[in-house]
């Protein structure tokens, strides 16, 4: 691995630990020169590990980094003397911060008390979820307002009132645990489930999936099923889901990193422990009465991972999955696919016929999959004029080049995604 990979791969794995250990030292009104640390340590290590490559141990090399970065900061604050006088001792050692310390229990914690920090209901949920995908997760804004379907500009107006909050209000240090803390854990499903799209469909240029955000998601969901706050059915169900489109991510690139059709996979590729593991969390999920929307997903990603091919897939099941997913969470893009589900079970003229008269919302409608969907459907009931128009659509909005070769791809096709 060249040293840019080992940086990006430790941006990746270590920028929210970071973040959450010195949020935890300092404080998480002071977010932002936490933030601008980690990065600046990020920068220092590609720079120094390029020319002298990387140290015994990066992540203690990087805390190291970010931690005299951050406290020298601090020192240059007037206004933080009070801070200093509790962090103002000498700069780290190579020794001070070893293996042990990144690897302990407490440092779970942190990651699990962040993620519930961000998750502050006085935060709109919006803000909720962009201050944790950028300040957790590592997400830039161009990434942001892809996922939520926004623009750049409000996604900064959203993180600078998140922060504006944790500035005038820091969090108690309650943590772990406390009943204040359980109605914060659906905005953290949430984080969660984003970050796990992320990289299953990214909608970063240079790479269609992106898998270290996958790992990350489940290891971080993992984390919480495993603290009593976390041990809810949800928690659960979100687990099996992504273990289950896990199951199949080495079968959706090509060798040129493209992306593969479902009917086109080696489904001799799929992960069978993944498979097994989901199927493992999808039982214990169900001990219960509560039936989220994670439930339904993680039963859609099941039938597909049970189906011996593409045409044995029990679509009626997956159908009503759908039609629950509508009903416990109303959205248009449920209905999406609710449409192509049905134009599998019972031919493309039912799916077309879902979704007739229905008006998407902006956000859909100028989306690349609402017009896919159509160019789809339509070209398979021979509507080639429709079809035409909906695919030069979805080309234009395409956000990465996978993409776009995925729909060109898929115009000489009639099957579905």
């Amino acid at each position: 691995m060249s040293a840019p990979q080992l940086v990006e791969h430790f941006f990746r794995h270590e920028y929210g630990r970071l973040v959450a250990i010195l949020c935890r030292r300092v404080g998480e009104q002071h977010i932002e020169a936490v933030e601008d640390a980690v990065q600046s340590a990020l920068m220092a290590a590609l720079e120094s590990w390029t020319v002298s490559g990387p140290p015994d141990n990066p992540s203690a090399w990087l805390f190291r980094v970010a931690y005299n970065d951050l406290v020298g900061t601090l020192r240059r604050g007037l206004r933080r003397r009070r801070l200093l006088e509790q962090y103002s001792g000498d700069p780290i050692d190579s020794g001070e911060m070893g293996p042990e310390f990144l690897a302990a229990e407490d440092v779970q914690d942190d990651l699990l008390r962040m993620l519930f920090v961000c998750c502050d209901p006085a935060i709109p949920e919006r803000s909720q979820l962009v201050l944790a995908l950028k300040s957790l997760c590592g997400f830039d804004i161009r990434e942001i307002a892809l996922r939520l379907f926004i623009s750049e500009g409000n996604v900064y107006k959203l993180l600078t009132r998140a922060r504006s909050r944790l500035r005038k209000f820091p969090p108690r240090t309650d943590w772990p645990g406390g009943a204040k803390w359980s109605p914060r854990l659906p905005a953290v499903h949430k984080i969660l489930y984003l970050l796990f799209t992320e990289g299953y469909l990214s909608s970063h240029s240079a790479s269609a999936i992106r898998r270290e955000l996958c790992d990350e998601a489940i290891r971080l969901a993992t984390i919480l099923a495993e603290h009593p706050t976390g041990q809810t059915t949800e928690t659960f169900a979100l687990l099996a889901l992504m273990h289950l489109h896990a199951a199949r991510m080495t079968a959706r690139q090509d060798g040129s990193g493209g992306l593969i059709l479902l009917e086109e996979q080696d489904r001799d590729l799929w992960d069978r422990n993944e498979i097994h593991v989901g199927l493992a969390w999808l039982a214990r999920s169900a001990q219960g009465d509560v039936f989220s929307r994670y439930h339904a997903e993680a039963g859609i990603a099941a039938e597909h991972c049970l189906a011996p091919s593409l045409k044995e897939t029990r679509w009626e099941k997956v159908v009503e999955f759908y039609t629950l997913l509508e009903r416990i969470a109303s959205s248009p893009i449920h209905k999406l696919n609710r449409a192509v589900a049905v134009a599998e079970w019972k031919g493309p003229a039912a799916g077309l016929a879902v979704l007739d008269g229905f008006e998407p919302p902006a956000w859909l409608a100028g989306s690349y999959i609402w017009s896919a969907v159509l160019a789809d459907l339509h070209r398979r009931c021979g509507n080639a004029d429709s079809a035409n128009r909906y695919q030069v659509l979805a080309l234009n909005a395409a956000p990465t080049p996978a993409v776009k070769q995925l729909l060109q791809r898929r115009s000489q096709q009639s099957r579905p995604w």
